[in-house]
């Protein structure tokens, strides 16, 4: 992983729960990416996207790329279908990094050990280089990122701890300190809060660029002129503002479908208390949504998605 760019491709962006492009249009946004010097790439079993990997590594040396991936398995039967399946539907025989997802404490790693220790012997074979949880919470971080066989930890990392579920930015920055300390790596996600720190995005994205904590950052990116804003930033290249200003243009948001039944099982899934029933219809507050799209996974209707 020396050589994983600094930047992360969060291909949530482009996952059917966020983006409705064509096969070929989210293809041509990861070699766009590629060709600019990003060769790292974040998926989810969740996200429902392996496709846009598989065309990627069919057009690219499989060698060139780094690709993470995660799931919910918690035991040796559901890691290995979901390994096989990231497997044979990325058109791979091997995955640089393997998460297990949102994880909220030392007690959920516990109950999903069994998952853990299957990992490991996945490991010792070559198919899964290195091993990862994701998480929205700073205690996670401090106390499941410290065990020997987690090489990677992936958690919200923002100016304004944005998505933090169990505390602030300060809290994560003293977890990740202790991670740091005992030698793991950290794929931050999640710099601009959801899209909620975009009045200044320079700023909030060197936040996560420039920390010594962080040693890459999943941005996700829908179009080529985020790709070339994130990279400019990056880079501390010029033309930041004509890049900004058509980005600007290209607003996001949850939008829950007038169909909604109001059956409320997205609730559950919303970790920030974004939704609520209001005469038997699912809304959203804005001001605390994260635009995660965990919550659309819960709705058997598919009417919620960001636009």
């Amino acid at each position: 992983m020396n050589k994983a760019s600094k930047i992360c491709y969060g291909t949530l962006s482009l996952s059917p729960l966020q983006c409705s492009y064509s096969l070929q249009e989210k293809t041509s946004l990861l070699l766009y990416a590629f060709q600019k010097g990003i060769n790292f790439f974040d998926t989810a079993e969740l996200y429902g996207n392996y496709d846009i990997l598989r065309e990627l590594i069919k057009n690219i040396n499989r060698k060139d790329i780094y690709i993470s991936t995660k799931s919910y398995a918690y035991s040796r039967d559901t890691l290995d279908e979901s390994i096989l399946k990231a497997l044979t539907e990325m058109g791979t025989d091997y995955l640089d990094v393997f998460m297990i997802h949102e994880q909220e404490s030392i007690h959920t790693f516990r109950g999903h050990y069994t998952a853990i220790e299957r990992l490991q012997e996945l490991k010792a074979l070559g198919v899964v280089k290195n091993i990862g949880i994701s998480t929205h919470f700073h205690e996670a971080v401090r106390d499941v990122g410290t065990q020997k066989e987690v090489d990677i930890i992936h958690p919200i990392f923002n100016e304004k701890g944005i998505g933090i579920v169990d505390g602030n930015i300060s809290q994560m920055k003293d977890s990740l300190k202790l991670v740091k300390s005992f030698g793991k790596k950290v794929l931050g996600m999640k710099p601009l809060g959801g899209g909620h720190l975009t009045d200044d995005p320079i700023r909030s994205l060197r936040f996560s660029f420039e920390s010594p904590l962080i040693d890459w950052t999943a941005v996700g990116m829908r179009y080529r002129e985020e790709i070339d804003f994130n990279l400019s930033v990056l880079n501390n290249d010029s033309g930041h503002e004509l890049l900004l200003d058509s980005i600007n243009r290209k607003p996001r948001r949850l939008d829950i479908a007038e169909w909604c039944s109001g059956c409320g099982a997205c609730l559950s899934k919303c970790q920030h208390g974004a939704l609520q029933l209001i005469d038997g219809k699912c809304l959203v507050d804005p001001d605390k949504c994260v635009l995660c799209s965990y919550c659309a996974t819960a709705c058997r209707d598919f009417c919620i998605k960001i636009i």
